[in-house]
């Protein structure tokens, strides 16, 4: 749908083609039509006017849905918005539709998704650095849970994975970019710290492996240096 949508919208076959009060009837139809983030660019290509252009009207559209306490709303996504339902309607939704499966965020998977939020792009290896021990339970719970992902890979021995946060945790969180997020207490780094060494004695199976010196080697992820276990 979203080719044929792109192709539809292109701006040579829809420039001019449409009056002004028309316009934010358009960006409604299609952000309810995607259902998922839609790109300035292309309700731009939509209405037939420049991003700025396109900006103004979908601004206008969630203010007037905010206004009017509609069930939906409008939400900015960095550099495209989306239609959604919601949070306080969600008991109501559920009530007519098959309840989804629970998301269960503990503390050990809250701490592991603020690290990687406020570190992003960052391997296992520095949560693991940062937490004490090992997170690969709590990293695939997030990549299951679609609020994190694999970013790519680090141009170093092993390949490690690098992680970043996804648009879905900024719907969650109800922030339109990671820099949007509060700076980080130093008494929060070191409540992380101490859960963490509590959770060793608990689970002293999941203590990170030493490496032999050989194997140790520094490289940069995220701008900061960092050991290679």
């Amino acid at each position: 749908m979203d080719e044929k949508l792109n192709q539809e919208m292109r701006p040579d076959a829809q420039a001019g083609s449409y009056p002004e009060r028309d316009w934010e009837a358009i960006v409604e139809a299609v952000l309810f039509t995607m259902g998922g983030s839609v790109e300035f660019k292309q309700l731009a290509a939509a209405i037939g006017q420049d991003e700025e252009t396109a900006r103004r009207v979908a601004e206008s559209l969630r203010e007037k849905y905010e206004k009017e306490n509609r069930g939906m709303q409008i939400i900015q996504l960095e550099d495209s918005v989306q239609m959604c339902t919601k949070a306080r309607f969600y008991e109501n939704l559920i009530r007519v539709a098959s309840a989804p499966k629970k998301q269960v965020l503990t503390d050990v998977v809250l701490e592991t998704l603020s690290i990687i939020a406020y570190k992003q792009p960052v391997t296992k290896m520095e949560i693991e650095k940062i937490r004490g021990v090992k997170s690969d339970h709590a990293v695939n719970r997030l990549v299951e849970y679609n609020l994190v992902y694999e970013a790519g890979r680090l141009d170093a021995p092993g390949r490690p994975a690098l992680f970043a946060t996804t648009e879905e945790f900024l719907r969650r969180f109800g922030i339109g970019s990671t820099e949007d997020l509060p700076e980080p207490a130093p008494e929060q780094i070191e409540e992380f710290k101490q859960e963490a060494e509590e959770e060793l004695q608990y689970y002293p199976e999941e203590t990170p492996r030493e490496s032999s010196p050989e194997e140790t080697e520094t490289y940069s992820a995220g701008g900061e240096e960092i050991e290679q276990q």
